[in-house]
């Protein structure tokens, strides 16, 4: 070992065994490369030895940190005119396709039905069709997993853009942040990947969530329970919370968590079960009836509304005489919308989102967050506010 070699600090001799390995191809593009804890305990140093290592080779561009899931090998540039193809294979076309030279947009999709999910689709075919184009779906039923290889299996078709409406979770899939890493074109629906550049669609979330609780100031209602599946790091229900919390703020009227069930485990797709819809009603009628004041309820979502309305018929409530129900999304009924609800703009979502694939194929980067608005739309199950008390 030569005197310099010997003179360097540790963090620098990782940081070059490291560089060297990602130069020599031992990591790949998107690769994720070792932890501060598993550097620490290869070379026998402290966790603050190795994450300096790890934030110089993040400073030089070798790699991208991402809190929470470690530390991916990145393209720059420079690096990317200098290295061979063979890297991002993963991402190229490697199954022939007869389109007849026109783009292919694949759409990842948890699961779609007449209350969420349908417009968007309608959206993106319109924008389809439009840009002489075709879309290809491939549902994931919110398991990480099955987005996974959906998202691999849509890049080896050879699809020119993603479109990728995330599973609900702590955190995005590896595959996702490849896609971001190798600057691959594509758009998120409903959530917004933190830390990261990647274009997202989605409603304004918390100035529909504001619309919707004044709506029932308006009426009335100042003991509103709030339902909701565990937030997960899921945006677009880390804003309707926001949006609840706030226009109680502008209005002066205390938020009282107490009435709130933030678990409502039956509303994420790997939840759709009957069993844990009769657990997640039975909440529902426990809070009711622990907290008689409640006269109304704001439901995230639609399904979890259907939830409320099971539980105040079991409890022999009426929707809206006793207790006035206001959810997002609903499907319209026999002409009318028998809920009261905040209406996303799905189909302006899905195609603005199939618009700005192509954009970004073409080099155009649209705006980092673009938020439609929702309108209120007033249904039957929302009324004056009575009290429950006796």
């Amino acid at each position: 070992m030569s005197n310099e070699s010997a003179s360097k600090p540790m963090y620098e001799k990782i940081f070059e065994t490291l560089r060297d390995q990602i130069i020599e191809r031992k990591y790949e593009v998107g690769d994720r490369v070792p932890s501060e804890k598993e550097l620490g305990d290869e070379h026998g140093v402290s966790r603050i030895t190795s994450k300096k290592a790890l934030e110089l080779l993040a400073s030089e561009g070798y790699i991208i940190r991402q809190p929470g899931r470690g530390s991916f090998v990145a393209e720059s540039q420079e690096k990317a005119a200098a290295k061979p193809a063979s890297g991002a294979v993963h991402l190229q076309q490697t199954t022939p396709r007869n389109t007849g030279g026109k783009l292919l947009i694949g759409l990842v999709i948890t699961d779609f039905a007449d209350s969420y999910g349908t417009g968007l689709i309608y959206g993106m075919e319109e924008a389809s069709r439009e840009n002489d184009s075709y879309l290809v779906l491939r549902r994931s039923f919110g398991i990480p997993s099955y987005e996974e290889e959906a998202i691999q299996g849509l890049l080896e078709l050879g699809v020119d853009g993603l479109i990728i409406f995330p599973a609900q979770g702590e955190y995005f899939n590896a595959e996702i942040l490849k896609l971001a890493i190798m600057k691959f074109p594509f758009v998120l629906i409903d959530r917004h990947l933190k830390g990261i550049s990647a274009g997202s669609i989605s409603t304004d979330n918390v100035k529909a969530a504001i619309k919707g609780t004044n709506y029932l100031f308006e009426l009335g209602h100042k003991s509103i329970a709030f339902l909701t599946p565990p937030p997960r790091d899921t945006t677009a229900i880390e804003d309707r919370i926001e949006g609840f919390i706030q226009a109680h703020a502008e209005k002066g009227i205390m938020v009282d968590r107490e009435l709130w069930i933030d678990d409502i485990m039956s509303a994420l797709p790997q939840g759709n079960a009957e069993e844990n819809r009769i657990r997640d009603i039975e909440k529902i009628i426990a809070r009711l009836r622990q907290y008689p004041q409640i006269t109304a309820i704001f439901a995230t979502e639609y399904n979890i509304a259907q939830l409320a309305l099971r539980a105040a018929s079991e409890m022999g409530l009426s929707v809206p005489g006793d207790i006035s129900v206001i959810c997002f999304d609903s499907p319209e009924i026999n002409g009318g919308f028998p809920l009261t609800h905040l209406q996303q703009n799905q189909f302006g979502m899905g195609k603005t989102a199939y618009e700005n694939v192509l954009k970004l194929r073409e080099g155009y980067t649209p705006p980092n967050r673009t938020l439609l608005e929702a309108t209120l739309i007033q249904g039957d199950s929302t009324g004056p506010a009575r009290s429950r008390t006796r």
